[in-house]
């Protein structure tokens, strides 16, 4: 591949990847604006675990629509669409006073982070070449991550902006926002990536392998040859081609999905997902400052840590870029998922028996952090983007991402609830206990996807079903 085409291929690929920034910005965020909220409205823990995940609700409903809308209309589509929602939702929750509006603003941007999280990894996933598809789509994790730390870079910087309020005028709408209501201001800023993403997905071609599946086999050549060498887009085509004259005739719907040559593939779609999430990641990224204030660290240093967390989360997600495709996706969650459940079990431990002073909960949470980043967090999107056929990929993808965003919602509304009933150490050991069947279904089920093309990917579960016969 040249230069010229590498970096084309690299801009389309940022470009899906800002889906990825608004939904860990959006994850993030709220961790610096629940407490604020749950102040102002007098919530109970049951109320706070509701306001944290009234949005992962509309997450669910985003996601289950998208697979149908992606297929039906285009990934880029679909993809604006996403921005629009959330462009609506940061301003909405900037503005609006009353609890129960507050709360249909946070639906409609989880309707749009969860478009987001199954379209833009399902495109990059199409665009991008075999060799090179584990480090591209581990850019849309990459994406997160830096959504994530600049969320808690921005909850912290306004938060010390609010905190000299003597800068501002008494009365006016920059007073409410940013100092009588610093987490208006929180929420608020996200409008600005929201936009930028819109902007810049106007620039950027509709996924080949869908212009295919629809029969515009030119626009499809034009981008493949686009970004590949003559060689390379040749044989992509014909692997492309090969695809549609296979699924010909073929439905995209649940029945296509539950067919017997799928169960393995759909098995591992719904419950890798779900593990990523029951691995206790989201409880930190919620709700770290309150974990971190039990931990013995003040306000201004559990946001601090908060940022620790965030900067690590970011670093190791590298560590998958730059092996995933030379080590392969079952090595990285072998080591990441063993590792992240021994450092549950310690985290749960050091709270059991009091460890409240030093760095210790924080050092082991940043060791969790570091595995979840280079093992769940990357090789979780890109094998469910590997693994089914391009005929049901979208839907298949929906279904993936809808078992990903329920388990979310369950991890957002019951963490609250458990760190007052169980504990802050019964809650880690749970997590843990959750944590360790990856291994298993790692061992068990998940095929080695590096370096095969899709269609070869497809072709694998084909063999395997007849052999099965």
């Amino acid at each position: 591949m040249n230069t010229g085409a590498l970096k084309y291929l690299i801009l389309i690929c940022s470009v899906a990847a800002l889906g990825g920034f608004l939904f860990g910005f959006d994850t993030a965020v709220i961790s610096g604006v629940v407490g604020f909220v749950k102040s102002e409205y007098a919530m109970s823990a049951a109320s706070e675990g509701w306001f944290v995940s009234v949005a992962l609700l509309g997450c669910i409903i985003g996601v289950a629509g998208a697979g149908k809308l992606s297929d039906s209309y285009g990934r880029k589509k679909v993809l604006l669409l996403s921005a629009l929602l959330f462009t609506v939702s940061a301003i909405g929750c900037c503005l609006v006073k009353p609890e129960v509006e507050l709360l249909w603003f946070r639906f409609i941007g989880g309707l749009g982070i969860g478009v987001a999280s199954m379209v833009s990894p399902l495109y990059i996933t199409e665009f991008a070449p075999a060799k090179m598809r584990g480090r591209l789509v581990a850019v849309y994790q990459l994406a997160i991550t830096v959504g994530i730390l600049c969320a808690y870079f921005s909850n912290a910087w306004l938060l010390g902006l609010s905190e000299q309020s003597a800068r501002f005028a008494s009365e006016g709408f920059l007073n409410w926002i940013v100092t009588a209501h610093v987490w208006r201001a929180m929420l608020g800023i996200g409008v600005l990536p929201a936009v930028i993403f819109m902007l810049s997905l106007l620039a950027i071609p509709e996924s080949p392998r869908w212009l295919m599946m629809k029969g515009q086999k030119v626009a499809a050549r034009k981008w493949v040859y686009k970004v590949n060498t003559a060689e390379q887009a040749h044989l992509e085509m014909a692997a492309m081609q090969d695809g549609v004259h296979q699924s010909t005739g073929d439905k995209t719907g649940l029945k296509e999905l539950m067919k017997p040559i799928y169960r393995t593939a759909l098995i591992i779609g719904l419950v890798l997902p779900a593990l990523s999430q029951l691995s206790g990641i989201n409880a930190v990224i919620y709700y770290g400052p309150r974990i971190l204030d039990a931990a013995g660290f003040t306000l201004g240093g559990a946001f601090g840590g908060q940022v620790s967390i965030g900067i690590i989360n970011m670093l190791f997600t590298f560590v998958a870029i730059f092996t995933v495709d030379k080590w392969g996706r079952k090595p990285l969650l072998y080591v990441g998922a063993g590792i992240a459940c021994l450092a549950l079990i310690i985290i749960g431990f050091l709270f059991y028996g009091g460890v409240t002073e030093g760095p210790w909960i924080l050092l082991f949470i940043l060791i969790y952090i570091a595995c979840f980043a280079f093992s769940f967090g990357p090789v979780c999107w890109i094998i469910i983007g590997e693994i089914f056929p391009t005929h049901i990929r979208g839907r298949a993808m929906g279904l993936a991402t809808l078992s990903l965003w329920v388990a979310n919602f369950f991890v957002g509304w019951l963490t609250p609830i458990l760190l007052d009933h169980a504990g802050p150490a019964g809650t880690f050991w749970i997590f843990a206990v959750l944590c360790s069947p990856t291994i298993w279904l790692t061992f068990k089920l998940i095929p080695e996807t590096k370096g095969h093309s899709l269609e070869d990917i497809e072709a694998y579960w084909l063999n395997k079903s007849k052999v099965n016969k």
